[in-house]
């Protein structure tokens, strides 16, 4: 949340043309009474895009779904793995993974308000739940729904004890029982999430699942993905950072001509040149300028003036 926006994804999609992007995760909430343009307006360009849902209760989320869908996403994702105190007291997130009947309801009336792909995003488990065997629950509740893809962040959520933030790297990562997952139900789409940080280790964790979700290595150091069509799907090399960069100008131009501000749009740009000489300065140029009244693409071409390697 309040990562992977619009920009984010814009700039994503210049570093890879296969990877299937997702929006931060929004609430039924803030679609059905809020600013639906402002959540939900993206780029034709950033497609194939899936829509992050947060909820609880069948008939919101089925009605966001099927907006979804004319809005024009690809997928539809549900979100159970999400920790934060927040989430938890709007009864979403990881805590739904205690009520694995009621996420089945819920994706089952979203499954019935769309065409599209309705997916699941969960923990290997919550707090004091049963390691492999709530997890297995969890998942066949689901796929008597109808839901074959599932996207397991590898660690368990601790709900009381620990930040979300904690939440994210205290408990440790059990790839071997999203394995185990995978060789007990054969039959059903398995991608990992959790502490991957290489092209490597999704070749490695590929060995076994169907697939894999970067978050916290592809925000960072968003030149991972410049890697991945080639990689893992393929097909061509990916751009440099400075072609990346180039390409974003006209992008940029046009933002800022409907009134967004460039800290908005290069605050996601800063891990671009992570490792290369030059990259604090280029990071220093952009805190210090772009957040200035009137700033433009200047900024960010000053900026990667300041990079060695610049091509």
């Amino acid at each position: 949340m309040d990562w992977s926006d619009r920009h984010c994804r814009y700039m994503w999609r210049l570093l890879s043309k296969h990877a299937l992007l997702y929006t931060e995760m929004v609430t039924t909430g803030a679609i059905l009474f809020g600013d639906q343009a402002h959540h939900l307006d993206f780029d034709a360009a950033e497609q194939p895009l899936a829509l992050q849902l947060g909820g609880s209760d069948p008939e919101d989320l089925a009605r966001c779904t099927e907006i979804a869908e004319q809005w024009g996403y690809s997928e539809v994702n549900l979100n159970c793995g999400c920790p934060s105190d927040r989430v938890k007291k709007g009864r979403f997130g990881a805590c739904l993974m205690a009520e694995p009947d009621l996420v089945a309801e819920c994706l089952a009336a979203m499954r019935s308000a769309a065409s599209i792909p309705i997916t699941v995003k969960h923990r290997i488990g919550i707090d004091d739940m049963e390691d492999y065997p709530g997890l297995t629950r969890f998942v066949e509740a689901q796929a008597k729904v109808g839901i074959t893809t599932f996207i397991v962040h590898a660690r368990k959520a601790w709900l009381n004890g620990l930040s979300p933030k904690e939440n994210r790297e205290v408990p440790p990562l059990k790839y071997e029982m999203v394995y185990q997952l995978k060789q007990d139900y054969p039959e059903l789409e398995i991608v990992l999430n959790g502490g991957i940080n290489s092209i490597d280790e999704c070749k490695q964790h590929l060995q076994q699942l169907d697939g894999v979700m970067l978050g916290r290595a592809a925000y960072q150091t968003p030149g991972i993905l410049a890697e991945v069509d080639q990689a893992l799907f393929g097909g061509d090399p990916g751009p440099t950072p400075a072609a990346v960069i180039r390409e974003m100008l006209p992008y940029i131009e046009g933002e800022l001509g409907k009134g967004q501000r460039l800290s908005h749009i290069t605050r996601h740009m800063m891990g671009l040149f992570q490792g290369v000489p030059g990259a604090r300065r280029f990071r220093r140029h952009l805190s210090e300028h772009a957040i200035k009244t009137g700033a433009g693409p200047e900024v960010l071409e000053q900026a990667l003036a300041l990079v060695t390697d610049a091509a």
